[in-house]
C-alpha cells in the first residue's frame, strides 16, 4: 500500500469515511456490509473508541480502504490531521440517525463537509439517513426532505453551494444499505462507464431484461445496465447470491473439505413464478454477472451463453487494463520518491 500523503495512493486504493456521531450505526454497516454480520449481533457492538480502518481488497474494482471514525473526533484538535486523511479520500459517508434529534448531527455534517472541501473538493459526499427500518413511509420521506433541505440551506448560508450531497434512506435490516453502498463505490470506479456500456451491449444481444455485475464477497454490485433499478430485483439477486454460496459451500468443496464454494463452474438458474427467469454466472473468483430474462428468451440459452463468454472476455481485459494503470502509477510513485530529497537535503540515490 502507497504512502498516505501519496498524489498516487488514491488513485491505487480510494479510501471511503464513515463519520457521524457516537451510535449512529457506522460500525454496525460495516460489520453487516463488509463482514456479513446478521444485524441483530451488532446490537452488541461496542462503541467504537478510535479510528479503525481496513482493506476492502475482494477484486480489482472493488478495491478500497474504509476508515471508521468515532462519533467524538474533534477537528479542531492539534493532534488530529484532518488535511492528511482528507487528502486521500474518495468519498465521505456521513451517517445520521433518523431515529434521533438530529440537528447536533447536522452541525457536525456542516462542519465535517466544509472541513473536507477545503483540502480536497473531489470527495464525493453521501449522506446515509439511517435506521429508516423504524419509520413510517411518509415519516422516511418527510425526513429526507427535511435534512435535505437543512444540510442545503447551511452550505448556502457559507456561499458553498457548489457542494453537492447525495441522500440515502438506509436501514442494516434490509438490503438499502448495500444498494447505498453499491452507489458510492461505483462512483469510484473509473471504469463504470465501460462496464456499463458492455452490460447495455450484452442484454441488447442476449433478449435480457435486466444485468448486474455483482462483488460475490459484499453484494455490492459494481455495476448495472442502463435500465432503472428496481428494489425488488436487487434484493432477489443478493438473495440469489446467498442460496449460490451457501449450497455450494454444503456441496461444491471436496470430500476432505478443500477446494473454493466459488468458482469458474459456478453458475445457477431460478425460475419464478412470473415467467421471468434468474440467470447467474461466474465471471471472476470475485465477480457474478446476475441476469433476469423472461423464459421465452432464455429458450435461446446457447446465445446468452455465447454473449457471457465475449462479456467475460472484455471484462478480463477490462481487468488487465486496469492492472496496468496500477503498475504504472506505483512505478511513477516510486520514481517521485526517489527524485525527493532526503531529511538532511542531499538528493536520493536512485535504486
Amino acid at each position: 500500500v502507497l504512502d498516505f500523503n501519496d498524489p498516487f495512493s488514491t488513485e491505487v486504493k480510494p479510501r471511503i469515511l464513515l463519520m457521524g456521531l457516537r451510535r449512529s450505526g457506522k460500525s454496525s454497516i460495516q460489520k453487516v456490509v463488509f463482514h456479513k454480520m446478521s444485524p441483530n449481533e451488532t446490537l452488541f457492538l461496542e462503541s467504537t473508541n478510535k479510528i479503525c480502518r481496513e482493506d476492502v481488497s475482494n477484486s480489482s474494482f472493488v478495491n478500497f480502504q474504509i476508515w471508521d471514525f468515532p462519533g467524538q473526533i474533534d477537528f479542531f484538535d492539534p493532534t488530529f490531521d484532518y488535511e492528511m486523511i482528507f487528502r486521500g479520500t474518495g468519498a465521505l459517508i456521513f451517517v445520521i440517525d433518523s431515529q434521533d434529534d438530529y440537528m447536533e448531527a447536522l452541525a457536525r455534517l456542516h462542519l465535517t463537509v466544509t472541513r473536507a472541501y477545503k483540502v480536497n473538493p473531489d470527495i464525493n459526499f453521501e449522506i446515509f439517513i439511517h435506521k429508516v427500518d423504524g419509520l413510517s413511509d411518509d415519516h422516511k420521506i418527510e425526513t429526507q426532505r427535511d435534512i435535505h433541505q437543512r444540510a442545503n440551506d447551511d452550505l448556502a448560508d457559507a456561499g458553498l453551494e457548489k457542494i453537492h450531497l447525495s441522500f440515502y434512506l438506509t436501514s442494516i435490516y434490509d438490503h438499502s444499505i448495500f444498494e447505498a453502498f453499491s452507489k458510492v463505490v461505483q462512483k469510484l470506479i473509473p471504469q463504470l462507464p465501460t462496464l456499463e456500456n458492455l452490460l447495455n451491449i450484452f442484454i441488447s444481444n442476449s433478449g435480457i431484461e435486466k444485468a448486474f455485475l455483482f462483488d460475490v464477497v459484499s453484494k455490492i454490485y459494481i455495476a448495472t445496465d442502463s435500465t432503472p433499478v428496481d428494489m425488488q430485483t436487487y434484493e432477489l439477486c443478493c438473495d440469489m447470491i446467498d442460496v449460490v454460496i451457501d449450497i455450494s459451500c454444503i456441496y461444491g468443496l471436496k470430500d476432505d473439505g478443500t477446494g473454493t464454494p466459488y468458482d469458474k463452474e459456478s453458475m445457477a438458474i431460478i425460475k419464478l413464478n412470473n415467467t421471468t427467469v434468474l440467470y447467474l454466472k461466474e465471471v471472476t473468483k470475485f465477480l457474478a454477472l446476475v441476469c433476469f430474462v423472461r423464459e421465452e428468451s432464455f429458450e435461446r440459452k446457447g446465445l446468452i451463453d455465447y454473449n457471457f463468454h465475449c462479456f467475460r472476455k472484455a471484462i478480463q481485459e477490462v481487468f488487465e487494463v486496469r492492472m496496468k494503470v496500477v503498475r504504472s502509477r506505483k512505478h511513477q510513485s516510486h520514481l517521485e520518491k526517489n527524485k525527493r530529497p532526503t531529511p538532511n537535503g542531499t538528493p536520493r540515490m536512485p535504486l
